[in-house]
């Protein structure tokens, strides 16, 4: 169900206009990726957006994500009404933070991701989970979860401000800003700078 051109350039005029991060130029390409991305999908959403499947496949390809884990949490978080379809508007809105966003737009969105189960805190637990994906063990020697369970406590030590042994919004936005590498302290989740 291609849009009539008509459609195509009022979508893409009103896209323009509620994206703070792309041009006229940029959205027309994006909507007109999004359109193949839904065709390729052929899914039960008929034109209205495509899958987690072909979202982690489009985002592995495009950007090297590979992370399972934070595939579906970027997922659910482009997927703002929860329906298990990304729609134009969230594939524009959603691509604007990732590639474009502010370091206060970027801070929230990872935040989200590390968030695993959406509570408003990320736990000693999620931590654990996301740093474990995402390091290489080396060593045989080594208890591998003992690495990780150290790199829990350091992380805890340096972001966690107000010792709760948790980290709120609040703790992780002050040592971000203190330190901007800590912005994906927890694994990659942005896509690198090529």
């Amino acid at each position: 169900a291609a849009m009539s051109r008509k459609g195509v350039k009022l979508l893409v005029e009103s896209l323009t206009r509620s994206s703070k991060h792309f041009n006229k130029s940029e959205v027309e390409c994006l909507v007109s990726l999004f359109d193949t991305l839904v065709t390729k999908a052929s899914s039960d959403f008929a034109g209205a957006g495509f899958n987690r499947v072909v979202f982690r496949d489009t985002l592995h390809s495009a950007f090297g994500m590979t992370d399972d884990v934070v595939l579906d949490r970027v997922f659910s978080i482009f997927d703002r009404d929860n329906d298990g379809c990304i729609t134009v508007v969230e594939w524009v809105e959603g691509l604007g933070v990732l590639l474009r966003g502010t370091l206060d737009e970027k801070m929230k969105y990872c935040f989200q991701v590390y968030d695993l189960n959406g509570d408003g805190y990320i736990s000693r637990e999620e931590m654990f989970q996301m740093l474990k994906n995402s390091l290489l063990i080396q060593s045989a020697d080594e208890e591998p979860d003992e690495g990780v369970k150290d790199l829990v406590e350091i992380a805890l030590k340096k972001m966690d401000h107000d010792h709760d042994g948790k980290l709120s919004f609040t703790d992780f936005e002050k040592a971000v800003r203190d330190e901007n590498l800590l912005l994906e302290a927890f694994g990659p989740c942005l896509p690198d700078l090529k």
